[in-house]
């Protein structure tokens, strides 16, 4: 089985992106900076008080036309106002996605805020502090004969910084929490995504009491998109190290301003 964790940056790099998904199948791809757009597709702008960047309108229907042998699972974290082609206002939505290869069964899902709550933006954007959710999926691999938890996370975003916070501190035992409410003995668990923290953040103590081990630790996670000189954000961790065949922090190819996690198991 095949774990990819990317955030995606919106879409903004949707050319190479797409190229990328018709070349690297994964059977279980936890996504994050998911857009929806109800009605709208192509091109949208998405502005907060840092930032301006091109976003896909519907980046969920867009993987989703490239997956037809998955079954893609979305939640929402906010949503807010992003201007299209005609610089008219949409509304969109904004959250992660995971899309898992219909080969394996579903047989349990779950999403759960770990920072604050759903929120409808009606001016601009905020730049930090946005709520965020968790994604959950737990399937069986026919293969292996056995069943695997796999959680879904974009972590708080703080203009700060990635130190830890007591805020960080919450979403880490809330993230401990669902992942507890979802998984069940024996189950081959990862938990992975951008977390939006440090290597030294007592976000891993926290998760390491549930028998989790961070396979990233302190490498670069980011790609030349990214110009700040902290590249620390994606992790992947796992409840059994030995069951990893092989992982990689693909430096290319370049689809987003983050490089996607590869876990083999």
């Amino acid at each position: 089985m095949r774990i990819i964790s990317l955030n995606t940056w919106g879409g903004a790099m949707f050319d190479e992106l797409a190229s990328w998904l018709d070349s690297a199948p994964a059977d279980v791809l936890c996504l994050q900076e998911v857009t929806r757009t109800p009605g709208g597709g192509g091109w949208t702008r998405f502005d907060d008080a840092e930032r301006s960047l091109p976003q896909r309108a519907d980046l969920l229907a867009d993987v989703s036309a490239r997956l037809p042998g998955h079954l893609g699972l979305f939640t929402v974290n906010d949503s807010g106002p992003v201007l299209d082609r005609e610089r008219g206002i949409r509304r969109q939505d904004f959250g992660l996605a995971t899309f898992v290869a219909e080969r394996y069964p579903v047989v349990g899902t779950r999403s759960a805020f770990v920072h604050g709550g759903y929120v409808e933006h009606h001016g601009e954007w905020p730049a930090d502090g946005r709520p965020r959710a968790a994604l959950a999926v737990r399937v069986f691999d026919r293969q292996a004969r056995r069943f695997v938890t796999v959680v879904n996370l974009h972590g708080l975003r703080d203009a700060r910084g990635k130190g830890d916070t007591p805020e960080r501190r919450a979403q880490a035992e809330r993230l401990a929490g669902l992942v507890e409410s979802v998984r069940e003995n024996g189950d081959l668990t990862i938990v992975c995504g951008d977390f939006n923290v440090l290597p030294d953040s007592e976000t891993f103590q926290i998760l390491g009491k549930l028998g989790l081990t961070d396979l990233v630790q302190d490498a670069d996670t980011r790609t030349s998109r990214y110009t700040k000189p902290v590249r620390h954000a994606g992790y992947l961790l796992v409840s059994d190290p030995a069951a990893v065949r092989n992982f990689e922090i693909a430096a290319t190819p370049e689809v987003s301003d983050h490089r996607a996690l590869i876990l083999d198991i």
